[in-house]
């Protein structure tokens, strides 16, 4: 495995709330700016095209539908034409892009997934990852992946991996991308002001990161979108003091951070912009002497992990058994093979 040292970029930003089109071009000039500045892998928020459903925390199911509708409609295929403009970006670039979207089902109007998308330095997608299991309220609006889709990629960069916003707290899923061989991890994730009381958005976005980069001895790299003025007043429409709820503080954390749990680079909280780091994956190996939970440091005798990818669909074909024509020649004296002729 060649060991790379290269720049990440993280992006902290909000979309133009479902609207897929606007929000691709959006994420364009991002990439843009992070290619300029010397970024080989850039990491976009969860769910960025078209946006998070705000209205799950801030309203009731049956209220939430209309906002459903429109969320399916203005969500995305993969592939489709929308993501092919992040794809022509990266290429242009020659940069690796991870980013969020809620994906369209090619099979049912009320199937969304949570998805990441790696996009090659070449703009090929080389994989996607449906969120596992929605968070909370957010269960009103993606259906759950699956295994087939829990993978680290292969590339010039190192292998990598991602989770979406609450995934990285899943030990189990977590520990899946590590036992892989994980050593550049993308955790994506979105603003979330409407938490419980005295819960920390920020914080808690970065603990997670620190957790998975310091038991693995691998960098994270952390995008969260942002809400804007636009998300507010479209929830405003919803509800009259959405204002009040979607503005608090420390709802935003984007940094990168190292194999020693520690941040590298700049960090940002709640405002929009991109952040950057060096990343050196030379610098997984000596902390894998202390504590390598993939290799020396575990008892696979005792414990283990199964990892279903299946991918689960909601129809199997059996196809028909066609008849021997020997076995036809033979129906007449065969009573056990039971074909009838019509005459």
């Amino acid at each position: 495995m060649k060991l790379t040292q290269f720049k990440a970029a993280a992006i902290q930003s909000s979309p133009v709330f479902l609207d897929a089109s606007a929000t691709v071009l959006k994420a364009t000039d991002h990439i843009n700016e992070a290619a300029r500045n010397g970024a080989k892998l850039v990491v976009f928020p969860e769910v960025y095209v078209p946006g998070y459903p705000y209205w799950n925390w801030i309203t009731d199911p049956i209220t939430g539908s209309e906002w459903f509708e429109k969320l399916v409609l203005s969500s995305i295929f993969v592939p489709g034409p929308e993501i092919e403009v992040v794809c022509a970006a990266a290429a242009a670039n020659k940069t690796y892009v991870v980013i969020g979207v809620n994906e369209r089902s090619p099979i049912s109007l009320g199937v969304l997934y949570n998805t990441l998308v790696f996009i090659d330095s070449k703009g090929q997608i080389i994989g996607k990852h449906r969120k596992l299991v929605p968070t909370w309220a957010e269960k009103l609006t993606w259906t759950g992946g699956d295994g087939s889709s829990l993978k680290v990629y292969d590339t010039d960069l190192g292998p990598l991996g991602g989770l979406a916003c609450g995934e990285n707290t899943n030990t189990l899923a977590r520990f899946s991308l590590l036992a892989q061989g994980e050593l550049i991890h993308t955790a994506c994730y979105i603003s979330l002001p409407v938490a419980p009381k005295g819960y920390d958005m920020a914080e808690a976005i970065k603990l997670r990161a620190m957790s998975h980069s310091f038991e693995g001895k691998v960098f994270t790299i952390v995008a969260t979108s942002t809400v804007s003025e636009e998300i507010i007043r479209e929830m405003e429409k919803i509800r009259p003091d959405a204002r009040e709820l979607l503005e608090r503080k420390s709802s935003a954390y984007s940094g990168i951070i190292g194999p020693d749990g520690r941040s590298v680079g700049d960090e940002l909280i709640d405002d929009e912009g991109i952040v950057y780091a060096d990343i050196d994956l030379h610098k997984c190996i000596q902390p894998k002497q202390m504590h390598d939970i993939v290799g020396h440091y575990n008892r696979f005798d005792i414990f283990s992990l199964h990892l279903n990818q299946n991918a689960q669909s909601p129809l199997t074909f059996t196809e028909p058994i066609q008849p021997n024509l020997n076995d036809l020649a033979d129906a007449d004296t065969n009573p056990a093979l039971n074909i009838t002729e019509n005459k």
